[in-house]
This record gives structure tokens, C-alpha cells and sequence, in this order.
């Protein structure tokens, strides 16, 4: 009887070791065929915004690369909810990508009151891909011309300056309150649908000042018609390496919105991996540092576990910032 137990129990430890052999052998075989099909890449906001600029760079790269298609796919609505939850529910093979900002993550969590997807558990970060940081404009007609100037000419005039932004939520919004907070700044807030109509505002004098990308604001301060005073990214950006940092002033501060990919949970790891190297890969090419930057984005490229861990500092800020300023979505 003792016999037969310990032949049924190296039995089944035998068996148990071929299976594993087995799963790790098809799971290797998936990561070398990987890709063998089109994959799909899905944004979560409307084409010609910064996350479907960046999906279509890396995209035309990737494709070139495996010879297979990568179609860029726009699901926008609910501030990349929509997106989300698609991606967080499709097959979880490597074939469905997300590429979306910080704002899936870091921000709508602490916006929505319910959400149709766990930020944690639905989806897998992959690779950080691109920083896009924001510039802090001003009118020509205030009489700062650094930084330090405005925070002095705003605290001596409390609440009589006025700021635009992108909308309730947006992470113009939430970058100017959590700065407002810190500095002990009073300043009215102006939202707006985009930076299609804030920047326009500034331009016009309509309001004082406004936080926008590089692109948006680049060919108005070219023409003297706004004033770069200061980024909102931790160090100053490449894109106006003459325009301090906020961070400087203030320790920390960094609301520079980043765009990455994702997968569904469930994703074997191997083609996370596979997926991470090759995107990081494209995002170093001389041509594509190029491109982007002429649009006004920092490629960066990054392994899953470095994304995740800039996505949690992110989701600790933008938390912060959000019940500063009292903002909530339905």
C-alpha cells in the first residue's frame, strides 16, 4: 500500500513537472510568434489630441517593424472611461492595447464617483511613453515677466486675476488649484472646452493666463503675444529649455501630463515584456525623438514596473489635487 502511494505520489509530481514544462513551453512559443495577426490599438480621446498623436508615431513604427498591421482605433468619451473599460474587458492576448494619459489612472479614480473599470486590477501598465508638459502663458498686458513676478503681483492683488483651462477636471484645472494651494494664491478659475478655447482667451486678453502645451502656445510667444513664464513638468522641458521649471520654486511639483500603454489583466507576462522593449525600442529612434519633439512631446519609453511606479506618485498628486479643488464628474 506504502509502495503504491509513494508510485502514485512521484506519478502525479511527474505529471505536475511536464505540465508546467508544457505551459512554459507554449508560452515562450506565444512571445516569439507574437505578433502574427493586426493588433489594435485603442485611444481614449478623439484623433489629433496628444494620446492619439502619440499611439499613431509608435504605431506606423510598430508596424513597420513586425510587418503586421497596428490600427489606431479612437474610442473617446468619459474622459478615457469608455476606452478603459473596452480594453479592461477584451481578450487579454497582447492584441488590445490601450494608449491613454494619466488622467485614466491618477485622476478620473478620484474624479467619478463609479467607474465602469478598476484602475488597479483591469488593467496592466506597459510603457510610459511620452511627457507632454505644460507651459504657464500669460497676456502681454501683465506686468510679469518671470514667475516669481506673477506670484508677488497675484498675492498683492487677491482674487482679482483670473486663470483659463481646459475644463472642470482637466489637468489644466487641477495643475492651477494644487499650485494655488501651495503658493496661498487667489485666483478665479475660467473653464473652458479645451485648449481649442482657452489658449484663443489668453491670446485675446479675455483672461490673464492659462496653462497649455508647447504647440499651442509656441507660435504666439514666438510673436511676442503671450509670455512663457514657467513648465509644470519636475525639470524644465527640452522643448524651452530657458523657461524654469515650477518645481524650483516649488519642491516636487510635477503635473506634466504622460501618455502610455496598457493591456488588459491577464496579459501573459512575456508579451508584456515583449510589447515594453519594443515600444521603448521605437521610442529611441532618431526620427521619431524628431517628430515628436516637433509636436511638442518628450518620447520616453520605460519597463512596466518604472510606469507603474510613476503612475502610483502620479495617482498621489493628482488625488491631492483634485480635493483641493473640490471637482466632481457624474
Amino acid at each position: 500500500m506504502k509502495k503504491t502511494s509513494r508510485w502514485l505520489a512521484c506519478f502525479i509530481g511527474l505529471g505536475t513537472v511536464l505540465l508546467s514544462q508544457a505551459v512554459l513551453a507554449q508560452g515562450v512559443a506565444a512571445v516569439r510568434a507574437y505578433p502574427d495577426k493586426p493588433v489594435r490599438v485603442i485611444v481614449g480621446y478623439s484623433p489629433g489630441g496628444l494620446p492619439d498623436t502619440v499611439a499613431r508615431l509608435v504605431a506606423q513604427k510598430l508596424g513597420e517593424r513586425w510587418r503586421h498591421q497596428v490600427v489606431v482605433e479612437n474610442k473617446p468619451g468619459a474622459n478615457s472611461s469608455i476606452a478603459a473599460e473596452f480594453v479592461a474587458k477584451s481578450t487579454p492576448d497582447g492584441y488590445t492595447v490601450l494608449v491613454t494619459d494619466n488622467s485614466t489612472t491618477a485622476i478620473n479614480p478620484f474624479l467619478y464617483a463609479k467607474l465602469p473599470y478598476d484602475a488597479e486590477k483591469d488593467l496592466v501598465p506597459v510603457s510610459l511613453a511620452a511627457r507632454a508638459p505644460l507651459f504657464l502663458a500669460v497676456h502681454t498686458s501683465m506686468p510679469a515677466n518671470t514667475f516669481q513676478e506673477l506670484v508677488e503681483l497675484v498675492k498683492s492683488k487677491p482674487g482679482q486675476f483670473s486663470y483659463g483651462s481646459s475644463g472642470i477636471g482637466s489637468t489644466h484645472h487641477l495643475c492651477m488649484e494644487f499650485l494655488k494651494s501651495a503658493l496661498g494664491l487667489v485666483i478665479t478659475h475660467v473653464p473652458y472646452k479645451g485648449t481649442g478655447q482657452s489658449v484663443p482667451a489668453v491670446v485675446a486678453g479675455q483672461v490673464p493666463m492659462v496653462f497649455s502645451a508647447f504647440p499651442s502656445l509656441s507660435g504666439y510667444a514666438k510673436d511676442g503675444r503671450v509670455k512663457l513664464l514657467a513648465v509644470n513638468s519636475l525639470k524644465r522641458s527640452e522643448l524651452a529649455p530657458n523657461v524654469p521649471a515650477i518645481a524650483e520654486i516649488v519642491p516636487g511639483f510635477d503635473f506634466a501630463p504622460t501618455i502610455g500603454f496598457f493591456v488588459p489583466a491577464g496579459t501573459p507576462r512575456s508579451i508584456v515584456d515583449r510589447l515594453s522593449a519594443e515600444i521603448a525600442k521605437m521610442l529611441k529612434l532618431p526620427d521619431m525623438i524628431t517628430r515628436a519633439t516637433g509636436l511638442g512631446i518628450e518620447p520616453v519609453g520605460s519597463s512596466p514596473e518604472d510606469y507603474a511606479s510613476s503612475l502610483r506618485a502620479d495617482a498621489e498628486r493628482y488625488s491631492r489635487a483634485v480635493k483641493i479643488s473640490g471637482a466632481k464628474a457624474e
